[in-house]
């Protein structure tokens, strides 16, 4: 295999980071095996500078963007193509380690199909002490690596997406698990869930969309049924139960702050 020195690949590893000094070591030495990482910072009062300074980071400060936005500038600032991208409280695990040298091998030698623009990896969340491994909490797929050049990021605030940005791509699945290792209260994971879900209603309004009362009322019991009964979200025990009732929560107050909007509009 054609690696850099130290047995590093050519892989750009990139993150956007805002006083993540408690958690982006753990971060960047499971990147290591990445010959570029960039760190985007947005002011970061903390360590922050420091810690990606010691593992040989690029680092460059950007005021807030949104997430989609602020993603695809960093992704700008990339060395490669191909693009690995993280968040500060994210690890990569050796398996999928080994998957992504394989796929960085393959389009080395010219083997990877040119419609492959990206990958999905299975996402493994820490929740109120364990990882839960059913339900909403896994695999939970998430497109982290991808060809700069065949997708990016969608300019969404909140709940950014990898999208294609050429016709006639597509995206395959990576073994191994991505860790999400949020050391977060639940009273701090309930905060930003209050912030997300403001952020979506905003979005749906500005589009005119205006749930109507079955929306408000299905929706949280469908995703009920979906991953805690079918996906078995049950199995991961309390801590799979708070995570669904949040997220069905979730699904009801976005529609019900839409609709305040909508009204707010009209009056």
């Amino acid at each position: 295999m054609n690696t850099q020195p130290n047995n590093t690949i050519a892989l750009s590893a990139v993150l956007i980071t805002l006083n993540a000094g408690k958690q982006l070591a753990a971060a960047l030495e499971s990147l290591k095996f990445c010959d570029d990482i960039v760190v985007i910072d947005s002011n970061s009062d903390d360590n922050t500078a420091e810690i990606a300074q010691q593992y040989g980071a690029r680092i460059l400060q950007q005021s807030w963007l949104g997430f989609g936005p602020q993603k695809q500038f960093a992704v700008a600032q990339a060395r490669h193509d191909w693009v690995l991208c993280l968040d500060a409280d994210e690890r990569i695990t050796p398996q999928l380690e080994t998957s992504i040298r394989a796929m960085v091998q393959q389009a080395q030698q010219g083997l990877l199909p040119t419609e492959v623009a990206g990958f999905d990896m299975p996402r493994c969340n820490y929740f109120l002490g364990r990882y839960l491994r059913h339900g909403e909490g896994y695999p939970d797929y998430s497109r982290r690596l991808f060809n700069r050049m065949k997708a990016n990021w969608s300019d969404d605030a909140v709940h950014e997406k990898v999208e294609s940005c050429m016709t006639g791509v597509r995206f395959e699945k990576l073994q191994g698990d991505l860790l999400h290792e949020s050391a977060e209260s639940l009273e701090s994971y309930l905060l930003k869930q209050n912030r997300y879900t403001s952020i979506q209603a905003r979005a749906l309004a500005e589009r005119g969309k205006w749930p109507g009362v079955g929306k408000l009322v299905l929706s949280p019991v469908v995703r009920f049924i979906k991953f805690y009964v079918v996906r078995k979200g049950f199995l991961d025990g309390w801590p799979g139960l708070v995570h669904i009732a949040i997220g069905c929560f979730n699904s009801f107050i976005k529609y019900a702050k839409t609709r305040e909007l909508m009204q707010q509009k009209r009056e």
